[in-house]
């Protein structure tokens, strides 16, 4: 009897010490709304999705190796609330990825957003969300490029914790695809109320490489957080350039979110002012408004998410009102 409760002992020890080592979080985000769009006199009312957040459900973890060196992973799956339905080509399709951790930094494996997306994303007040998403105004000009938001096959390292220091360097294997294989860094600096960055990218195409050049950045001042971000996409003889200026102000309970979003591209310019409120009710959920218009010039057809068709020329407006609440 006496040996017997020896090893339960032991062994309760030793689950104990398993379970100290090794975590795995189921997380997730639900972001419903209600959506208007008017554009060439046409309206579309519809339910829609990912106002403020993007709606997904994963599961990440990590298991403490010793020495310092760490395994981690992480399994992430886009939601749509209004219909029950997730990403019709992949089940894991906003981010599948495996990693090493320590004191050099992380070296991570597998599809995730690109440094080159989230050089600009992170100075976005609605972060590249609903009707005030910058990222719509982005374009890859028909060079094919499939790396601009996430990307497959992506080796990755990141810098360790280094006095306010962050970066990335990022390579994609294209597998014999044209659009797919890419590299891009970035490099930046937080620290206060300030972050600064800048990055590079290329993706290969045919002919010519895409390329997008990104600089950025935002500071705090308490009242009201400003941020503005400038890049540049190009691909063979076409240019576009889009800057983006940004306020988030706090407000009762909540924030209040501002943009204006210049878009300059041979034969296509456009122009966005957005404007929301968020009313927390919660930390896990909140109520919000976004109010977007886009002004469209020669062939440009720009549209804020949840418009009917734009023809060219013309402008695109909408509004919504929702919900979302993250566990």
């Amino acid at each position: 009897m006496k040996k017997s409760l020896i090893a339960l002992a032991v062994l309760g020890s030793m689950v104990g010490a398993a379970s100290a080592q090794s975590s795995v979080t189921l997380f997730g985000i639900l972001d419903a709304n209600l959506s208007y769009g008017k554009s060439g006199g046409q309206t579309l009312k519809s339910m829609g999705t990912d106002g403020i957040a993007s709606s997904r459900l994963g599961f990440r973890g990590t298991e403490d190796l010793g020495g310092g060196l760490k395994a981690g992973f992480w399994l992430e799956s886009a939601v749509n609330p209004d219909s029950g339905t997730s990403n019709a080509s992949r089940f894991w399709h906003r981010r599948s990825s495996l990693s090493l951790m320590g004191n050099f930094g992380e070296v991570r494996l597998g599809r995730y957003l690109t440094n080159n997306f989230t050089a600009f994303a992170d100075f976005d007040p609605f972060g590249t969300n609903g009707k005030g998403d910058v990222n719509k105004l982005h374009s890859v000009l028909g060079s094919g490029a499939s790396t601009n938001v996430r990307a497959d096959n992506i080796v990755g390292y990141f810098l360790p914790a280094m006095g306010g220091l962050y970066g990335s360097v990022e390579m994609s294997a294209g597998e014999g695809t044209d659009g797919n294989k890419s590299t891009g860094v970035r490099l930046g600096y937080a620290a206060g109320p300030l972050n600064v960055t800048g990055a590079v990218a290329s993706t290969k195409a045919p002919v010519s490489n895409f390329k997008r050049n990104t600089v950025a950045g935002s500071y705090d001042l308490g009242v009201v957080k400003l941020s503005a971000a400038y890049t540049q996409n190009k691909y063979r003889a076409l240019k576009q350039t889009v800057m983006n200026l940004g306020a988030t102000m706090p407000m009762g309970s909540g924030s209040l979110r501002a943009s204006y979003t210049n878009i300059d591209q041979t034969g296509a310019d456009a122009n966005q002012f957005a404007v929301g409120y968020v009313h927390d009710l919660s930390k896990r959920t909140a109520l919000y408004g976004t109010y977007s218009r886009i002004s469209n010039d020669g062939a440009a057809r720009f549209a804020v998410a949840g418009s009917p068709t734009v023809a060219a020329g013309k402008d695109s407006s909408g509004f919504e009102v929702g919900v979302r609440h993250s566990f």
